[in-house]
């Protein structure tokens, strides 16, 4: 039996886990990078471990330390939560191979519905719904262009492996086709270490419709209840519910029964998501597996009444569910994701310190958070922050709690989504006064709310811990320490205080729409651009971002590809002289 579980997340994620397990009777160990020394997922846990870096590639990303460390823990179980490896089949593999037992499903299984081409296949076998798409994945963007011809605009360009809507791109033009496809592929690589993608028919403003499945060991494949999360950004999804609203009987079956099938059929374990769209005329298209567990997930426990992560460590362990047939929905639920982004500078990533995080409560409030006031939002991972689910006896009493709680939230010192959040609950479309009216791609097209920008936060002054070696009665040890900090007698490298550029604000300045990675850039030095033309791209909190050119002229490139600059930072100049 699990004794002691390794959590290879962080943030909010990381301490749902530690929670469960204390629950379940086990104890938990953190890992965490640099950046997230003070988290509070470190606190969450039994014991907390280092990682010894700053990027994702270097820590939660990185499959030898995450194992060392469960060896050198005494974990004898691993839960990768959801994102960074939760979907890689080969960790999952690993993890068994070191002789864990591993959280999730069997990596036979997630290798194959973690190939979307595959899943396609096994949908199309038991008789799942399907738009038509590529056979596997393309080889180039002449490939993809060739399906648009074929088929027609709009179409989806997606990432073989992973899931999150990383590696998902929408040509609606045959112009674009070709950059969304490297993009694509850019992003995939980034976000999954595999960058294979493919194609298929794209449609219009649909519905995004899911189901959560639970399965065991002996049998037992469970549809635990039904989600909607249409309303996305950059195919991110900011606020789901449960059970999904305004579906017809037989559409209800017939998600239900697909899901059921395809999870039999893939001989599935743990905890899973099957997901599909849904067309404005009613048709219904399989989409993909999600072999984790979901962001979303708190909307279907408090809806069923199920902790699904205690209902993975009991399937992890060779346990029977604890239930066996679909559990009736009790009331509706409403999960609002709080990201550190900007809605009034297009949903922009902002990494910064939170100054005040004052968080609701009462009936129906449940807040799953990764922060407190005083955290420090690090660029290098993904904005989700915390999540506020509202619970109420039926949708309309769902929402009224909503309003309230989105009102007493406040958060200082970063910029958050709590402005759309506040909008959405008040928006005819969502509520849904003159019929349900929201898709994925509402956002961006039809939402009429403005939204003012938020005060750029101040750039952090972050540097890796200083590391150094101790002795104490005898025994060496390696000491982590922040900058600033030093032991008398210690030898410590010399660190540099990060710089940031003062830009004057001249006519035809360029500058950094956020703080990120600078990717690339689209022209070279001394093209002659024009005005909108996408001139760079950036990528921070894992989201690309496309950098645009103020005015046309002649381009002259500052900041390199590959570096990290601050949001407000001068990274090229155009002009007749640039």
């Amino acid at each position: 039996m699990i004794t002691k579980v390794l959590i290879a997340n962080r943030g909010e994620v990381a301490i749902r886990i530690a929670r469960a397990c204390r629950d379940y009777g086990v104890r938990s160990v953190a890992v965490y990078a640099d950046p997230d020394a003070d988290a509070l997922h470190v606190q969450a846990a039994d014991q907390a471990w280092a990682l010894e870096g700053t990027r994702a590639a270097d820590t939660y990303l990185d499959i030898a330390k995450l194992l060392a460390i469960a060896r050198r823990s005494g974990a004898d179980a691993l839960h990768p939560g959801y994102g960074f490896l939760s979907e890689r089949a080969d960790f999952a593999q690993a993890v068994l191979d070191a002789g864990l037992a591993w959280i999730g499903p069997r990596p036979v299984t997630m290798a194959q519905l973690g190939d979307k081409v595959a899943a396609r296949a096994i949908a199309l076998k038991v008789g799942a719904p399907l738009v038509a798409g590529t056979a596997g994945p393309v080889k180039d963007a002449a490939e993809v262009l060739a399906f648009a011809r074929q088929h027609g605009l709009p179409i989806a360009i997606k990432a073989a492996f992973g899931g999150g809507g990383r590696g998902l791109k929408v040509a609606w033009r045959i112009e674009e086709v070709a950059e969304l496809y490297d993009s694509a592929v850019r992003e995939a690589t980034a976000a999954f270490g595999r960058g294979e993608c493919f194609v298929e028919q794209f449609l219009h403003q649909p519905r995004h419709i899911e189901a959560q499945i639970l399965a065991d060991r002996h049998g037992h494949v469970v549809v635990v209840g039904t989600r909607d999360c249409s309303l996305q950004r950059r195919n991110q999804k900011l606020v789901e519910e449960a059970p999904a609203p305004f579906l017809t009987d037989a559409q209800h079956a017939a998600v239900c029964r697909a899901a059921r099938d395809i999870c039999q059929a893939a001989g599935y374990e743990s905890a899973g998501t099957v997901e599909f769209l849904l067309g404005q005329n009613g048709q219904l298209s399989f989409l993909e597996v999600n072999t984790r567990l979901q962001v979303e997930h708190p909307v279907t426990e408090e809806t069923t009444g199920i902790d699904l992560v205690l209902e993975q460590l009991r399937v992890a362990d060779g346990l029977p569910l604890s239930f066996t047939d679909t559990p009736p929905a009790r009331g509706h639920a409403i999960e609002f994701r709080i990201n550190a982004e900007d809605p009034g500078r297009g949903y922009l990533p902002t990494p910064g310190r939170i100054t005040r995080f004052d968080a609701p409560s009462g009936p129906g409030v449940r807040l799953d958070s990764g922060v407190h006031e005083g955290c420090t939002v690090p660029g290098s991972f993904d904005s989700l922050i915390a999540k506020l689910i509202v619970t109420g006896a039926t949708r309309e009493q769902a929402l009224v709690r909503a309003r309230r709680a989105l009102a007493e939230f406040q958060i200082e010192g970063i910029a958050s989504v709590l402005p759309f959040h506040r909008a959405v609950v008040e928006d005819p479309a969502f509520t849904a006064e003159h019929g349900f009216a929201v898709h994925t791609r509402w956002i961006e097209t039809e939402m009429a709310a403005p939204f003012e920008p938020a005060a750029r936060p101040e750039p952090e002054d972050y540097a890796p811990l200083t590391r150094t070696w101790i002795e104490l009665d005898g025994k060496r040890m390696r000491l982590g320490l922040p900058v600033g900090l030093a032991l008398a007698g210690a030898a410590m490298p010399p660190v540099a205080p990060m710089a940031v550029a003062v830009p004057t604000h001249a006519p035809g300045d360029v500058l950094a729409p956020l703080t990120g990675n600078l990717v690339r850039w689209h022209r070279a030095e001394g093209d002659q651009v024009q005005q909108g033309e996408q001139i760079a791209t950036m990528e921070a909190m894992k989201m690309e971002t496309a950098v645009l050119a103020p005015c046309a002229g002649r381009l002259r490139c500052i900041a390199q590809v590959g570096g990290v600059v601050q949001a407000g930072e001068l990274i090229a100049k155009i002009g007749s002289d640039a």
